[in-house]
């Protein structure tokens, strides 16, 4: 018996919608173009040039996903704000070295491609590109039939940035005596969110209405904050010596990764407020001050170390750029104790 021909649509792979979400994606990259992008979406390989502005250019690379709050996304149909994250995540690793983000590729991965799903995803990486300065160059989509479950999908992001060699941030310089600043979190960001499941599988049915004036799920799902623009503002004006970006880890395990040996950073308790979001998930969840300081930002999306004497003016270019920043401690000398405390 002469069995029918399989297409590729049979076996589940959609080429005529990953040509339309090409098409639905193709003027929201174009609004990120910048100078050095030579050719960007479609071809084989995304090419880009170096500004010339730059003397002696170190390129800095970048690497992230979103994490489990895309479990959330799919249960909350919430998808046009993970891409925000996903772009955030990995611009703000970039901007720890100094250096400005120039381009961003993302890899969308899913069972079965649904346009308007994807197309909302790649809306919000479009959107985090804008909004740090950095071309959405090229990317990856890719159906998979049998590789998720239906309705989810799969996030990575890259990106790459340049800062000039003699401008790197290692940290080497910082000393103590010298101010912690700390830029306020716009919520979660993208961290955290195996215990935030939990809390709301705990709190089934009595989940809080609003929290810090949002409806809950805005809240939780609030994408990272963007700190690209003010940050190397304030680089372009003061002489900043190194910066953290608080991801996996929080403050206690972040601020250490900037530190030469033998320094510590004392940091102020309640230097910064603590939102109702996080105040909620430290209730709930029954965990002390110290956890909520290793799980999640708790507040402080990025820290900033300045020599005393130019704390005051590098908060006042923050602010005025707006951020919310709060002076959260000092750099100490080391003993034997914890290279970050708070108390």
């Amino acid at each position: 018996m002469t069995q029918s021909p399989l297409s590729y649509k049979d076996a589940g792979v959609d080429i005529d919608a990953g040509d339309a979400l090409v098409e639905r994606i193709k003027p929201l990259a174009k609004k990120t173009m910048r100078e050095g992008v030579l050719a960007g979406i479609g071809g084989f390989g995304a090419l880009f040039e170096v500004p010339k502005r730059y003397r002696e250019p170190v390129l800095v690379s970048g690497t992230d996903g979103v994490g489990t709050k895309l479990k959330l996304a799919f249960e909350w149909d919430m998808h046009d704000t993970v891409g925000i994250d996903l772009v955030a995540m990995s611009v703000n690793d970039v901007l720890v070295q100094g250096a400005e983000p120039l381009f961003f590729l993302d890899y969308f991965a899913c069972g079965k491609l649904h346009v308007d799903t994807a197309a909302a995803v790649i809306g919000g990486i479009a959107r985090g590109c804008e909004l740090s300065g950095c071309a959405l160059i090229g990317g990856e989509t890719a159906e998979m039939p049998g590789m998720y479950p239906a309705g989810e999908y799969d996030l990575a992001g890259f990106a790459v940035g340049a800062v000039e060699k003699s401008k790197i941030l290692t940290g080497k310089d910082v000393k103590p005596g010298d101010v912690v600043l700390g830029l306020a979190s716009s919520g979660l960001h993208s961290n955290g969110f195996s215990l935030v499941r939990k809390c709301i599988e705990r709190a089934a049915g009595t989940l809080p209405a609003t929290l810090d004036g949002k409806p809950f799920r805005d809240a939780v799902m609030e994408p990272t904050r963007l700190y690209v623009k003010n940050v190397l503002a304030a680089l372009a004006a003061h002489p900043i010596k190194a910066l953290a970006h608080i991801t996996g880890g929080g403050l206690l395990e972040n601020i250490p990764r900037v530190l030469p040996e033998g320094t510590a950073a004392q940091l102020k308790k309640g230097s910064w407020p603590q939102s109702e979001l996080f105040a909620w998930l430290q209730k709930t969840a029954g965990i002390d001050d110290f956890e909520m300081n290793r799980t999640f930002n708790n507040g402080i999306g990025m820290v900033v170390v300045v020599e005393a004497a130019h704390a005051e003016a590098t908060a006042a270019t923050l602010r005025s750029a707006g951020e919310t920043v709060h002076e959260i401690g000092a750099i100490f000398a080391r003993g034997t104790g914890a290279p970050v405390t708070v108390g």
